[in-house]
């Protein structure tokens, strides 16, 4: 059954959207994963090829996706457009054991944070993780 209802994300980036443009440095950053880099699910020797997971990874690549609109969309203005991937994070929505995740939810909002701060002369439209640019 088709709808025309706006997926929720877009709908909270409408709402917010002209307090954004009012701000001397509004910065949008939408959280994704390595796991939806389609040059990451396409390379047999990155780490994340063997995974199959289908919602997560698609929904992942749409997130990115609209990463790149809203940096287009936006490239007339101050707002910095970043997906991040903040690693395996000790979280309870973890698909093993919570343990075996390496990162606090602290040292995962790192990446994050930088994101939120990036410097006006920064790129728009990127994609990162802790140690630099991830592949779309």
């Amino acid at each position: 059954c088709a709808t025309s209802r706006r997926p929720e994300a877009t709908a909270v980036l409408e709402a917010f959207l002209p307090l954004l443009r009012a701000s001397e440095r509004g910065r949008i950053v939408n959280v994704s994963t390595s796991m939806g880099s389609l040059a990451e699910q396409a390379n047999p020797d990155s780490p994340y090829y063997g995974m199959i997971v289908p919602a997560y990874q698609s929904s992942k690549a749409a997130l990115n996706s609209i990463t790149i609109m809203l940096a287009k969309a936006l490239a007339d203005t101050s707002i910095k457009v970043t997906s991040v991937c903040p690693g395996f994070v000790q979280t309870d929505l973890t698909p093993v054991n919570r343990e075996q995740a390496p990162l606090t939810a602290t040292q995962a909002a790192e990446v994050v944070v930088a994101a939120a701060t990036l410097p006006d002369d920064a790129p728009s439209g990127t994609f990162i993780d802790s140690n630099g640019t991830v592949p779309w």
